[in-house]
């Protein structure tokens, strides 16, 4: 029972919303619950058509991040050097706001689905990165002393002890930068696109079509979880015990 609490909740948290809606009348500002399903069913089309084009964003984007992310991490890992003179940068790049970046992707890239990506892969990079380098200094040093003497190239030690060691951390950045994906992709749209959940919460939000707006950000949140969903199954297919761990 306790497992499914969440429920009870979320239902309460819907009937007081869809009552505070109809008692004061503020739809026009405040789309209730039933205003949002309606709109989900009349609008499926274009909301269904728009979604993919999203999902589309934030699964590439979201590849890029992991696959960039996870190469720097490697990189960082194996070049102390490297790692103690770009470290500091990596970490300083987040300071710099993506409401100035994005402009100049559009400028470079045009209106396509280039920068929409960029913008995606950049939000996720940084979470992936950091806790794949943290995962991977975090082994314990007898595991590599053991392997040294058994004559394992750094190679092997990185591939048989120090990856599957570092996987529970790498997940969990990953989990976070899946977390991200809807909110970058939604900004990504909001600079420059003429399709996706982005674009008809902006054309919605000029017509006052509140149950669109909410429609399109209950799409958006459903896509961020089935992101999220995704990416803990295959923490758990892949390292299995990490979770049992926890």
């Amino acid at each position: 029972m306790r497992r499914f609490g969440w429920v009870v909740v979320l239902a309460a948290i819907l009937g007081a919303w869809e009552a505070w809606v109809r008692v004061r009348g503020v739809g026009y500002l405040l789309p209730s619950p039933s205003a949002i399903v309606r709109t989900l069913v009349d609008e499926r089309g274009r909301l269904s058509s728009d979604a993919m084009v999203t999902l589309r964003e934030m699964v590439f984007g979201y590849a890029i991040a992991a696959g960039f992310g996870l190469a720097a991490a490697t990189l960082l890992h194996a070049s102390p050097t490297l790692r103690r003179a770009t470290y500091p940068l990596l970490t300083a790049s987040q300071s710099v706001p993506l409401v100035a970046i994005a402009p100049i992707l559009v400028v470079y890239f045009g209106f396509g689905l280039a920068p929409r990506l960029i913008v995606v892969a950049l939000v996720c990079f940084f979470p992936i990165t950091v806790n794949a380098v943290d995962g991977f200094q975090s082994v314990d040093p007898e595991y590599r002393r053991m392997m040294r003497t058994l004559h394992a190239s750094p190679t092997a030690i990185f591939r048989r002890v120090e990856f599957p060691a570092a996987l529970p951390a790498i997940f969990s950045g990953a989990r976070v930068a899946a977390s991200y994906t809807a909110v970058a992709a939604l900004f990504a749209e909001f600079i420059g696109s003429s399709s996706g959940l982005g674009y008809t919460i902006q054309q919605a939000t000029n017509q006052y079509d509140t149950p669109l707006v909410g429609a399109a950000v209950v799409l958006l949140a459903a896509l961020a979880l089935a992101l999220f969903a995704a990416v803990t199954l295959t923490e758990r297919l892949v390292a299995p015990w990490s979770r049992r761990a926890g």
